[in-house]
């Protein structure tokens, strides 16, 4: 694996923990040697995360729609920025970009990323493997949900075992370079 796409929150959340996850998560991303692929944002946990990676040495690559760009939310440090039309042309780039995806804490901005990602996996659309940070069981309820998907029918098990899930962000990290 050469880059991650990482999916976040714009906003903070009410908890230092999820910037100081953010920040841990760019770092270590960083001395991986892996390209950070995200959204483009400098606000929020976004923002948090590529400036952690870019402090630490690493290569930042920002996708962001112009609408973006024109509320002013758009990080303007990055090593590359690609600016594009539409939120849907914004998560195909980035997983043309990326080797695999990882989600942190975020609302439903993160999880339209994430599962869209996830749901490429399900259709044979690529081979990338898809994680959910689950920090202090942040997405426990999410993860019930998809529980109950499977046994109601409506998830099969082996696309629910395709997501991986890590409480870590190292394990998560080792988990996708295996799976990659």
């Amino acid at each position: 694996m050469k880059s991650l796409c990482v999916f976040c929150g714009s906003s903070p959340g009410n908890r230092p923990a999820y910037a100081s996850l953010a920040a841990r998560t760019g770092e270590l991303i960083a001395q991986r040697g892996l390209t950070l692929i995200y959204g483009g944002g400098r606000v929020g946990l976004m923002g948090v995360l590529a400036d952690a990676a870019l402090a630490a040495g690493g290569k930042v690559v920002g996708v962001i729609p112009q609408m973006l760009i024109d509320r002013e939310v758009g990080h303007a440090g990055l090593s590359q920025l690609h600016v594009v039309r539409t939120m849907s042309e914004r998560k195909l780039l980035m997983g043309d970009l990326a080797d695999g995806f990882l989600a942190l804490p975020g609302g439903i901005g993160t999880m339209d990323e994430l599962f869209e990602a996830w749901t490429w996996t399900q259709l044979d659309l690529h081979r990338k493997p898809c994680a959910l940070l689950n920090q202090d069981g942040y997405y426990d309820p999410l993860l019930a949900f998809l529980d109950r998907s499977v046994e109601e029918g409506f998830l099969q098990p082996r696309y629910r075992a395709a997501l991986l899930v890590a409480a870590d962000v190292e394990i998560a990290l080792d988990r996708l370079a295996a799976e990659s």
